[in-house]
């Protein structure tokens, strides 16, 4: 029986008081190094663990630019955590969130971090979205007593022993993308940004990748991480005159917006112009409009129409509480999932202790509704299944290519000729 039909099935510890024994049976490490962990230690019944509620952090935006994304994760994690509860909790504990409002800034973030982890006690903490709010409270977790599960793609070349990368590292969302696209004929990139860590980075690495494989970078432009008034009337100018067959598009938050409907008032429809988004999934493609984004293309690891039962669960239980309209998306589903496995983590070494629940982490599977994903113990990021998609004109996405198999997560590109720029910044062991 898989974990998640373990926690579906909705009973109590009361009247399934085995429960918590066949979590910690299930899922073992295969592929990892789980030493044994020791049980809950006398500083764990503080401030955070009382009674019987375990509290836990989560920490989004729910306001300012990134409110477009976030909110949605937030409610994936509650789903979780009510779901958890309803199957007996935490070593028979009850989850109970503490959410606060990063607010869309690298700064409030920070602010918010210290107080889960200092004042609130919390063993972790899920949240962010933009690296530079994961970059801004990345020094709050690095030695403390708590870990960050953070649910979205980014632009790799970090690894933290408490940090957990749920979303997809450069290897499995950026660069196969890239290939699809050589192989789809396109070789002339545009590179169009949001000014910030992410598309830097990830617009550094695609310049690399193409100056090797045949493709060629003529633009590469950056517009502010503000509140999606931006004017494109002149990136759009330059994009109809560089000659480009794709624009690569990093842009995130309300950005968007403006963007893909000045393209479409700019007579650029998908049939005339191609479009490869990373941060457009189906939540943000139900804010701008399905008939705008009909047939641009994205890139992710899960699309609310993958095909099966573990999806079709979560897709029905998201849409029972929070509406039939609702939609999830790729970070809504990497919340959900990072909820599950340090809940498992923790089940599995009877404790919420940093370093115990670290070790249970290593080589952990979980029938996800993305496919079966396994904790890498050597990186703390997960393997995934590359999907490419399209959106329709509903709003969803249909995808149209997957890799076989689920792409183990490379941060540092190590793996790649090519990147050897990249591969330095690995810090030494």
């Amino acid at each position: 029986m898989s974990r998640r039909r373990l926690f579906r099935l909705g009973v109590g510890a009361a009247t399934f008081p085995v429960l918590g024994a066949l979590l910690n049976a299930c899922g073992g490490s295969s592929g990892g190094s789980a030493a044994s962990t020791p049980a809950a230690s006398t500083a764990e019944a503080g401030a955070a663990t009382s009674g019987g509620t375990i509290k836990v952090g989560i920490m989004h935006s729910l306001s300012g630019v990134m409110s477009i994304s976030e909110k949605a994760v937030v409610d994936a994690e509650q789903l979780a955590i009510a779901e958890i509860n309803a199957a007996g909790g935490v070593m028979g504990k009850q989850l109970s969130p503490v959410v606060e409002d990063g607010a869309s800034d690298p700064a409030t973030f920070a602010e918010k971090a210290k107080k889960l982890v200092q004042s609130d006690k919390v063993p972790v903490v899920f949240g962010c979205w933009t690296s530079s709010s994961r970059k801004a409270v990345r020094p709050v977790f690095k030695g403390s007593s708590a870990l960050l599960f953070y649910p979205v793609q980014y632009e790799g070349l970090e690894m933290d022993s408490n940090i957990y990368y749920i979303g997809a590292t450069t290897n499995q969302q950026i660069v196969p993308s890239v290939e699809y696209l050589l192989a789809q004929g396109k070789k002339n990139f545009f590179l169009l940004g949001s000014d910030y860590v992410f598309p830097r980075t990830a617009n550094g690495i695609i310049k690399a990748q193409l100056a090797a494989s045949g493709g060629k970078t003529l633009a590469e432009e950056y517009v502010p991480l503000s509140g999606g008034s931006n004017d494109f009337s002149t990136t759009i100018a330059k994009i109809k005159s560089s000659g480009a067959d794709v624009v690569y598009n990093t842009l995130n938050g309300d950005s968007n917006v403006a963007f893909f409907k000045q393209l479409r008032d700019a007579g650029l429809t998908a049939d005339k112009l191609t479009t490869c988004s990373v941060s457009i999934a189906e939540e943000e493609a139900r804010a701008i409009g399905g008939d705008i984004l009909k047939d641009h293309l994205v890139a992710w690891n899960y699309y609310q129409t993958t095909k099966n039962a573990a999806n079709e669960k979560f897709v029905a239980a998201y849409k029972a509480k929070y509406g039939a309209s609702r939609v999830t998306d790729d970070p809504i589903e990497a919340g959900y999932v990072g909820v599950y496995l340090w809940a498992m983590a923790a089940n599995k070494a009877k404790s919420t202790d940093v370093a115990a629940v670290r070790s249970a982490l290593g080589g952990l599977s979980f029938d996800a509704p993305e496919g079966t994903v396994v904790v890498n113990a050597k990186n703390n990021h997960i393997a995934k299944t590359f999907r490419m998609g399209k959106i329709r004109a509903d709003g969803l996405i249909d995808d149209i290519y997957a890799t076989p198999k689920p792409v183990e997560p490379d941060p540092f590109l190590e793996t790649y000729a090519w990147a050897g720029e990249f591969q330095k910044q690995k810090p030494s062991a």
